[in-house]
């Protein structure tokens, strides 16, 4: 014992801060810079000036919306710190950071009402394999204690939550805490390092019991710690600390620390842990599986577009030595030159003219990378280390700029946006003619639109998507067209006879002939069915017509007037009145909808689904996910536009969905009324 953790880790590191929303992510980088001297002083998150607040989207709503960078030196060692989103809507910011950091910083607070999110979360580091601590949060704000505070996290981690600390109380009040490592009491002072002090008697007990619940834990992976127990024998201090780390760097436990952020009591032993215990980037460039050797390997963790320098790919070097206007090549072995090396803080930005392994820095003018992308000092690239596949999106709306001279502004303004966003998706609908941004929730749309009329100075407007509606028909009918124009030389004539029937829901367009003894020429059959699709792009109803079948059974032609044109025209009158004749309906969409969600919000998911005219097909357990169900549902489209607020709304803020196109179904009534009146069309 002693030796598995093999030392501690020195060189830069990268560590993100993560945790549900407002459990003080950002008050704790604060306060982290401040107590490493990277910031004058700790400014509080409702001040509006922090180092995560530079965005004027974060000061309106008061959270995070993009991932924040800073880099701080403590103790002769480099540490970035990445401050990631809490909300679920702005929680792919992190993926890609997560995957090339070293360790990250879980937020958490005593608030059962936050523990889904938390499991969100810890879940993600599980996929991804990322080693974590846990920073306890507001224990001065808590009211049970620790240890019951992490029985009911315990449920959101896959690994043991292991407690290094204790608080140490006067009268009710926390006023220090008692490292279970050290066996030493620290003495709490505001914006300031702790005190040390003797483990007060009254508290002796307690500490020896914490303290034996942690080496039991940590004796599940070391047989020689674990026969010193049973021997009632103390193991050295040293081998206590190598184990720690071991175990964090494993993944095999989630150590705890405590404090509260807001008046920095806890950051110093938060930061001396991290120092002392964290992997470095040799085992980042091990997890995801980098190649070996003397090659600059560099991971692209988020994509900036700044109003001065231009673009920036805030990026993690994994191996190597990176120099400014050095060329790195791309996975598809195109090729990129480093136009700036900066240091990050915030927006803040110091220019280098070299960096090593481990350092986290934003490369510039990197027009060709993306946000995920592997790029390489090797000929010709490697292989992409991370896969980056966002949600699917949950909310969407379609915009157009106020006035047409800022269609080509926007176009390019949303395209930059996306390339800095990559969970944005954009998509030009060909029916409506509407741009569509697709995202992850309501507030995440805001905040792209607010960037738009802010950062861009283009003004927008947003609505609803058009809901895909289509029409068919109910019975068959016959009709003939005839489209006959005379005015001087070669007339016009072309005739139809055809013969118009519904199709089974789902069997989409038929086209077929039964002409016979030539009174319609072959040449101009398939005239006539392109006058037929034609028609069908919208129906007497408005809309795009699907399920129907249409049959050329007769006609007659002119040796000399009659053309392709003519008769695609004679076919579309044809349609134009035989359709009328054949009840048309309009049809909308059903969609498939999975809704995942905490058990205890289930019976309120169930009971919103028909009040939005859904169908509840079953719920069940969602596999692998404890305390959490999957309930299935058919819903209209035109219900599910806004669905997820309503969801967030039942589940503080974590549920989602994934819907998938099911069939189509008649729309009768007030609601078609409504949606033929909203198309322009009398009802």
């Amino acid at each position: 014992m002693g030796t598995r953790a093999g030392g501690r880790r020195t060189g830069p590191k990268c560590i993100a801060i993560v945790g549900p929303f407002a459990s003080g992510k950002t008050t704790l980088l604060e306060a982290i810079l401040a107590r490493t001297g990277a910031i004058p002083r700790q400014n509080p998150v409702s001040s509006g000036n922090t180092v995560s607040d530079h965005s004027p989207e974060a000061r309106a709503h008061a959270m995070s919306v993009e991932a924040t960078f800073a880099t701080t030196d403590f103790m002769g060692e480099q540490l970035t710190f990445v401050d990631c989103p809490g909300s679920i809507e702005f929680s792919f910011e992190a993926e890609p950071v997560l995957a090339a950091c070293d360790l990250a910083v879980v937020v958490a607070e005593a608030d059962e009402k936050k523990i889904p999110a938390l499991q969100l979360i810890m879940r993600k580091l599980d996929d991804l394999g990322v080693p974590r601590l846990m920073f306890l949060n507001k224990v001065d704000k808590a009211i049970s204690g620790v240890r019951d505070t992490l029985k009911m996290l315990q449920p959101a981690s896959s690994v043991p939550l292991l407690l290094r600390q204790i608080p140490l109380r006067k009268d009710g009040v926390v006023i220090g805490s008692i490292d279970l490592a050290l066996e030493r009491a620290y003495i709490y002072r505001e914006y300031a390092e702790s005190e040390v002090a003797q483990i007060p008697s009254d508290d002796k007990a307690r500490e020896l019991e914490a303290r034996f619940s942690m080496l039991e834990t940590l004796a599940d992976h070391d047989d020689q710690l674990m026969e010193q127990l049973l021997d009632e024998i103390e193991p050295p201090k040293d081998a206590i600390f190598d184990d720690l780390a071991a175990d964090l760097r494993d993944g095999a436990v989630t150590p705890v620390l405590i404090g509260t952020a807001e008046k920095g009591n806890g950051v110093l032993r938060l930061l001396k842990t991290i120092r002392h215990d964290a992997p470095d980037v040799e085992a980042t460039h091990k997890r995801l599986d980098a190649p070996d050797g003397n090659a600059t390997v560099v991971q692209v963790m988020k994509t900036i577009h700044t109003a001065h320098g231009g673009k920036l790919s805030i990026s993690r070097i994994l191996s190597g030595q990176l120099a400014d206007a050095s060329e790195l090549f791309l996975s598809n072995g195109a090729t990129a030159k480093v136009s700036g090396i900066y240091r990050m803080l915030g927006k803040d930005q110091t220019k280098l003219t070299s960096a090593p392994a481990g350092d986290t820095v934003a490369l510039g003018k990197m027009d060709e990378v993306t946000t995920g992308q592997t790029l390489s000092s090797v000929k010709g690239g490697i292989k992409p280390l991370v896969t980056l596949t966002p949600p699917q999106p949950v909310f969407a709306f379609a915009l157009r700029p106020k006035e047409r001279k800022d269609e080509v502004k926007m176009s390019a303004a949303i395209q930059r946006l996306a390339e800095e966003d990559p969970s944005l998706s954009v998509r030009h609908n060909q029916d409506s003619a509407e741009t569509v941004l697709s995202g992850h929730g309501e507030m995440h749309l805001r905040v792209v639109r607010e960037r738009l009329e802010g950062k861009n100075q283009i003004p927008v407007e947003g609505h609803p998507p058009a809901v895909p509606y289509r029409e068919t028909i109910r019975k068959a009918a016959q009709q003939r067209g005839r489209h006959k124009k005379q005015s001087g030389g070669h007339g016009q004539f072309g005739d139809v006879v055809i013969e118009i029937k519904p199709l089974p829901r789902g069997s989409g367009f038929q086209f077929t002939d039964t002409i016979t003894g030539g009174a319609v020429p072959k040449t101009y059959i398939q005239s006539v069915e392109a006058g037929v699709r034609d028609y069908l792009k919208s129906g007497p109803l408005g809309f795009p017509v699907v399920d129907v079948a249409v049959n050329l059974s007769d006609g007659s032609y002119h040796s000399v007037d009659s053309s392709d044109m003519a008769f695609q025209m004679a076919a579309k009158l044809a349609m134009k009145e035989g359709m009328a004749a054949c009840s048309p309906v309009l049809l909308e969409p059903i969609m498939k909808v999975e809704i995942v969600t905490p058990s205890d919000a289930t019976s309120r998911i169930i009971a919103l689904i028909p009040q939005r005219r859904g169908q509840i097909l079953g719920y069940d357990a969602r596999p692998g996910w404890p305390g959490w169900d999957v309930v299935e549902a058919t819903m209209p489209q035109a219900e599910i536009g806004d669905l997820i607020i309503e969801l967030r709304s039942a589940t503080a803020g974590v549920a989602s969905y994934r819907a998938s196109f099911d069939h189509m179904a008649e729309l009768t009534g007030r609601l078609a009324d409504e949606a033929l009146n909203a198309n322009g069309k009398a009802a």
